[in-house]
């Protein structure tokens, strides 16, 4: 999929590349890797096959709604095409990680001037639609209770800070990522 979307050798593209998924999700998975120039980078690539999975259930989605309407008297009020429609919309969006390289790219400027939150730079020259290269960083993940307090974090003031994000993503943004 990488070298399909860029046009290259993964081994031309990176100066090293983990094969194996550091993580993954329903559609995609986060491999890591190293950039010629040493740069470490996180590289979000769509799960092979995911594209034809979702169209075989959207599809099978299609059927369920619109038998639903020819079979169920309450259906038509809870309009079930319409609803699929919508879920579709959603998830075609999911399949192009573009937008999620904008959506990080519009959260970092908002927060450019913030000492609250850090959003890692998009590799745009690496991005594709279903590639999305981003800066690498690390941290403690939210859940590690026993990392925050050994790192010293300050969990009342870490959870005044994300509701201090949320709430400037939402209301002096508009924008929330």
């Amino acid at each position: 999929i990488i070298e399909s979307e860029l046009g290259k050798p993964v081994d031309e593209i990176f100066k090293q590349f983990d094969r194996t998924p550091y993580a993954s999700a329903s559609v995609a998975q986060v491999h890591f890797a190293v950039m010629p120039n040493g740069d470490e980078v996180a590289v979000k690539v769509l799960r092979p096959g995911i594209e034809e999975v979702i169209e075989r259930d959207i599809k099978l989605l299609y059927s369920l709604a619109n038998l639903a309407l020819r079979f169920s008297s309450q259906a038509k009020r809870l309009r079930p095409v319409e609803v699929v429609d919508q879920f579709r919309r959603t998830l075609h969006d999911e399949l192009d990680l573009r937008r999620e390289a904008a959506n990080a790219s519009q959260l970092k400027a908002n927060f450019e001037d913030s000492d609250l939150l850090y959003v890692p730079r998009v590799d745009w020259d690496h991005t594709r639609r279903r590639v999305f290269v981003m800066e690498r960083i690390s941290g403690i993940h939210i859940s590690d209770m026993d990392g925050l307090n050994e790192a010293g974090i300050d969990l009342r003031q870490l959870a005044h800070n994300g509701v201090e994000i949320f709430l400037t993503q939402a209301f002096r943004d508009g924008f929330f990522h």
